[in-house]
């Protein structure tokens, strides 16, 4: 397990955050850019920028995943569960105007789809701040086990 960086350019955080967005150009002028200076980072941002970052993530179940996504997402799931976190992904963006993002970190597709029928019912503005504190963990974790 790698240590946290003191540094990351750009184009490194693009590939843990699965895009380049103004959260990764901030990040990418700051030491230790995935400790505590993400969580200033997220809270400088404003909403479109925050729905940016978001929209660059790929939806849990997606079809068309990256490698990375795909080896932490894990193929298991019924048709039955696959469908529903679909449906449920299209409700929660449909409601809030962003992607539903967790740091899955390897759980079952069924506990991620108990967690967004919970998230689904939040604040939009709880749910915006929160999606982007779990997009800051999955590139975390990401570092960590690459």
């Amino acid at each position: 397990m790698r240590d946290l960086p003191r540094q990351l350019s750009a184009d490194e955080l693009a590939e843990l955050f699965e895009g380049r967005t103004r959260l990764v150009e901030l990040l990418a002028d700051r030491e230790d850019p995935l400790g505590p200076a993400a969580d200033e980072c997220v809270s400088a941002l404003s909403e479109e920028e925050l729905q940016q970052a978001l929209a660059a993530h790929p939806a849990i179940g997606s079809r068309t995943l990256s490698a990375r996504s795909a080896a932490e997402q894990g193929a298991e799931a019924d048709a039955e569960t696959r469908a529903e976190l679909e449906r449920l992904n299209a409700d929660y963006e449909a409601r809030n105007g962003f992607r539903f993002v967790t740091f899955v970190n390897r759980r079952p597709k069924a506990q991620v789809l108990e967690e967004l029928r919970e998230r689904i019912e939040r604040p939009r503005e709880e749910e915006l701040r929160r999606a982007a504190r779990e997009l800051v963990a999955i590139a975390r974790d990401r570092w960590q086990r690459s």
